[in-house]
């Protein structure tokens, strides 16, 4: 079993009324929880690398470390398990080139920052390199507000997406997959709390996504993987643990799990899941922490943080995503 694209995950998705989850990640407790809960619901997997992971564990680490997850998958599981690897939010033509060249079968161009036309040549110059290595791309038209590697788009700056630029936008560049924004944001602080509203018990009710946007961008592409990012839920049972464990995360509300599963069985073909995976980390390790004051072995902290991490991805492939069972 080899690395795949995400060409025939994609189209089985659509056809099939689901989404195929993508999960950032940074080290190997996460890759093992992430691919140990996909073998174990057979569910096809994007494994992301964003720039910022690439630079922190080094880009032949983090392969090795795939291929690893790839090879336990094959020995462990019975089945082939199509497992693609992804550049998330790839920002320059080189940084794609190099992931392309080192192994990755799935690139993400986000020219969203720039004027349409730059947006479509840019775009148009990775596709062009990665269709001659047998690499696959995702666009990106419209801007998500959030933190993203350290990239503060602020909620004035983000923007919806223009169905009515979809198309020429597809056309131009030949993209394989579109992101789309339709209210989705980065981070674990998704939203302040004067965007939210509150309900009858005081919690934070987020705005609701534009599912308007999504419908009409589906007429215009009818059959084409479209992508959220900025999908992650953020479980407060995780902010909870963090803010009871020395941390401060006051507000953090997601994505309701809800729209997420809608947005599924819809035209959406991959969600990101961008910060749950980092909270269940952290908050497994600050409990911990707090509870054995003693202990200093990492595999002793680590071990129950790689649990729960493959617990969560385990719930968003089966009860948000809908995938389990479609390897």
């Amino acid at each position: 079993m080899a690395i795949v694209t995400t060409t025939e995950m994609f189209k089985k998705a659509y056809d099939g009324g689901y989404a195929i989850g993508a999960f950032n990640v940074n080290n190997m407790e996460i890759i093992q929880g992430i691919t140990e809960a996909a073998i174990e619901e057979k569910a096809p997997l994007i494994l992301q690398v964003s720039s910022g992971a690439r630079k922190y564990a080094k880009h032949v680490y983090l392969m090795k470390l795939i291929e690893a997850a790839i090879a336990d998958a094959e020995e462990s599981a019975g089945f082939d398990l199509p497992i693609a690897v992804h550049l998330d939010h790839g920002d320059s033509f080189e940084l794609c080139k190099s992931c392309i060249d080192g192994g990755f079968s799935s690139v993400m161009i986000d020219g969203s920052h720039l004027p349409f036309e730059e947006n479509i040549k840019l775009t148009r110059q990775v596709v062009e390199y990665a269709h001659d290595h047998g690499v696959v791309v995702e666009g990106e038209l419209g801007r998500l507000a959030g933190i993203e590697d350290k990239v503060n788009v602020s909620a004035e700056d983000a923007s919806y997406t223009r169905p009515e630029e979809v198309e020429e936008f597809v056309g131009k560049t030949g993209v394989d997959s579109l992101a789309i924004a339709i209210g989705t944001s980065h981070g674990a602080y998704k939203f302040t709390a004067a965007q939210c509203t509150r309900n009858e018990k005081g919690i934070l009710v987020p705005p609701p996504l534009r599912f308007d946007i999504l419908e009409e961008v589906s007429k215009r592409l009818p059959g084409f993987p479209i992508v959220l990012h900025g999908s992650s839920s953020v479980p407060q049972e995780f902010v909870k643990m963090i803010n009871e464990n020395g941390g401060k995360m006051p507000d953090a509300v997601g994505i309701p799990e809800e729209q997420l599963r809608k947005a599924a069985s819809m035209s959406v073909c991959k969600i990101n899941i961008d910060s749950d995976l980092r909270l269940a980390m952290t908050g497994t390790i600050r409990q911990y922490f707090n509870e054995h004051p003693d202990h200093f072995d990492p595999r002793q902290y680590l071990k129950p943080a790689r649990a729960n991490i493959k617990k969560l991805v385990q719930h968003k492939l089966v009860d948000v995503l809908g995938c389990n069972g479609k390897a």
